[in-house]
């Protein structure tokens, strides 16, 4: 085999993603291939820049480049370009990911918040919905309580902005600590308007956090958008599980895929470095086991949750360091993973 594009391309054809199980080539990875004489110039477009097995497809295209003849040196560049199922969740926004858990309590707005900064930091444009009506929190959470939305010269809502990542709540349309009582017609009008009548613009993801429970407003989401899929989030306490079962029932009944479960508070870290399991150990995995779900990720108890959700700053940001941090940021590179291998699957037969 002589050194030349179609050398490269061939050696390319060999390279699987490893979650797709597709070659670079016929998934259109492969963004360009240039030769200067030994040196070997190679992009390849990743289906999302928060993708979990960037290292491995880096050391294959490595490897199977470098076994051309007379390859001297490769020079490899990595892109990204998230895709839909084929068509956008809704317009401009090609996925909408959903984070639930059936219950209240187990840190569902938490897990949703540092998800969507996760992915923002992984280089993705990131929307954020907070759709829990009863009980926003997403506004106290990117420290813009208290900011009055605005609208442009056509009366669409203007989201507000928070590292790197357009935010919504009902929190910033009702005065503060006003209880609401809607029941379901204007609790539907009002997620159709946060989520048709919003400047979002392009997203690659949007979170939205779920109230608690199975009611109108995961009904009427499914309804107003395609939903790429959902998260579920738990803790490892077995009355948690009940709870998070009722959701994955609901999510099947309403033909949203269920992308993975993220545990919470899995374990507290004692001073001499062992866990104290005391939600209990074990239940999430086996149910996800169960149910063929992934775990996307196990996150500790920390003080760290508390304060950081308290000062406006998600943990991702605030620690980026801490063990708490590094689990979500594993949770939300899963995430992206599973939501590549649906949209793959989703595509239209040709």
């Amino acid at each position: 085999m002589s050194l030349n594009e179609d050398a490269v391309l061939r050696a390319l054809g060999t390279v699987q993603d490893p979650e797709l199980h597709q070659d670079l080539v016929s998934l259109g990875m492969v963004g360009s291939v240039a030769l200067e004489g030994g040196d070997v110039h190679v992009k390849v477009d990743l289906t999302t820049p928060a993708c979990p097995m960037k290292a491995q497809i880096e050391n294959d295209v490595k490897e199977a480049v470098g076994a051309i003849p007379g390859v001297e040196r490769i020079h490899l560049e990595f892109g990204s370009q998230v895709r839909d199922g084929g068509t956008p969740a809704m317009p401009g926004v090609k996925h909408v990911i959903a984070v639930g858990s059936g219950k209240g309590g187990v840190g569902k707005s938490t897990v949703a918040a540092n998800l969507a900064a996760s992915l923002a930091l992984e280089g993705a444009s990131v929307g954020l919905l907070d759709a829990d009506i009863y009980g926003p929190s997403q506004a106290k959470m990117f420290h813009v309580e208290g900011k009055r939305l605005m609208a442009d010269d056509e009366k669409n809502i203007l989201p507000l902005r928070a590292h790197g990542i357009k935010i919504i709540s009902v929190a910033n349309l009702v005065e503060d600590g006003q209880a609401l009582t809607w029941r379901g017609p204007i609790l539907h009008g009002t997620l159709q308007q946060m989520l048709q009548q919003t400047v979002w613009g392009d997203l690659d993801y949007m979170i939205v956090d779920l109230p608690p429970g199975t009611g109108d407003v995961q009904l009427s989401l499914t309804q107003l958008a395609t939903v790429s899929g959902a998260v579920l989030v738990t803790t490892p306490q077995e009355m948690s599980l009940v709870d998070v079962r009722r959701a994955h029932t609901m999510m099947k009944k309403t033909h949203v895929p269920v992308l993975g479960v993220v545990e919470n508070m899995s374990w507290y870290a004692l001073p001499d470095g062992t866990r104290d399991y005391i939600f209990g150990e074990g239940a999430a995995q086996a149910w996800a086991d169960e149910e063929h779900v992934p775990v996307l990720g196990q996150v500790p108890i920390s003080r760290i949750l508390r304060e950081s959700g308290d000062e406006g700053t998600p943990a991702v940001v605030s620690h980026p360091d801490s063990e708490q941090a590094l689990a979500f940021r594993k949770a939300a590179r899963s995430l992206a993973g599973q939501v590549s291998i649906q949209a793959l699957n989703t595509l239209p037969m040709v």
